[in-house]
């Protein structure tokens, strides 16, 4: 009889942390994914549909309008292929730069490392806007230690270009960089030193050994390191902003969009600018602007899940 009882009651408790999970992961995705399906909704409402009482989520007139005046403000195609190679160029310069950076703070012991490293991590806890400045006047006034102005006689302005973008990720700079370090040091010092051993006892020197043996099994940090650094420089607003005025990348175009669409309904038979109108063509934007992102992680969960797994990564 007692063990009965006691059976019955594990049985309750499983049932009832079972109930608790599912409200607490419903009531997660439903924060998530809230804001995008209100945008969903919201891009192929009619105008008149704002104003209707009865419309909520379904709409009673759908329609494309917003996406195609939406495409046609942000000139989205020009646009989408800016971004990919803005972002793609600097997703693969940051993961080569910070896997040569994690490597030489895992394995390599020089005098300074830990010194060097806490820089690292310094440049993690640090905003980015306390550095926005020095960097700002540097690029615009770029003479890359003095040698540039001795050959040209004066200094190069960087701005309006992707290569305050290219030097940073080149040099284990760029957004995020500290971080990507910090996973790559954790992974490399994870691997077991007699593989290096191995092959340095087979004549592999360093670079090959870095390139041959550690990389291959690097794979689930690589893989976090890529997707986390185009993610971010995907939606990156801050640095993309300051750095470039007139190019046509995602960013750009979305903190003008609300400009763009004042100027063409500007004259026009709404020459109100109504409010409501402009949010819902804004919210098209952005859902245009996060499509191919969620395009790409459907193709690369798995793969995702997994490195996140193996890297340790939590929190």
């Amino acid at each position: 009889m007692i063990l009965t009882r006691l059976l019955s009651l594990e049985s309750w408790k499983r049932w009832l942390w079972t109930i608790i999970r599912l409200v607490l992961i419903a009531g997660l995705s439903f924060v998530i994914l809230y804001p995008i399906i209100q945008k969903m909704t919201t891009a192929i409402k009619d105008k008149s549909d704002l104003y209707s009482p009865i419309v909520v989520f379904i709409p009673e007139h759908f329609t494309l309008d917003n996406f195609k005046q939406a495409i046609v403000m942000m000139d989205y195609w020009e646009t989408l292929l800016n971004t990919f190679v803005l972002s793609g160029t600097t997703t693969i310069l940051t993961a080569v730069s910070c896997a040569l950076a994690g490597y030489a703070f895992a394995r390599l012991t020089f005098k300074g490392s830990n010194l060097l490293f806490a820089g690292v991590i310094l440049t993690i806890l640090v905003p980015p806007t306390t550095i926005l400045i020095p960097i700002y006047m540097n690029l615009k006034d770029f003479t890359l230690m003095g040698l540039i102005p001795l050959l040209t006689g004066k200094s190069v302005n960087l701005l309006n270009s992707y290569w305050p973008f290219l030097l940073t990720s080149l040099t284990a700079s760029s957004l995020k960089a500290g971080l990507y370090i910090y996973i790559f040091r954790q992974f490399f010092r994870g691997i077991p030193k007699e593989v290096e051993e191995a092959a340095y006892i087979d004549g592999a020197g360093v670079g090959s050994t870095f390139l041959r043996i550690m990389l291959p099994n690097a794979l689930p940090a690589i893989v976090t390191v890529l997707l986390f650094s185009f993610v971010w420089q995907w939606n990156d607003s801050f640095f993309t902003t300051t750095y470039l005025t007139s190019s046509k990348v995602m960013s750009t175009q979305l903190a003008s969009l609300p400009y763009n669409l004042s100027i063409l309904l500007e004259g026009g038979v709404t020459t109100n600018k109504d409010p409501f109108f402009m949010s819902m063509v804004q919210d098209t934007g952005i859902l245009l602007a996060i499509l191919p992102l969620v395009i790409l992680y459907l193709f690369v969960q798995r793969y995702f899940v997994e490195s996140i797994e193996r890297t340790g990564i939590v929190g």
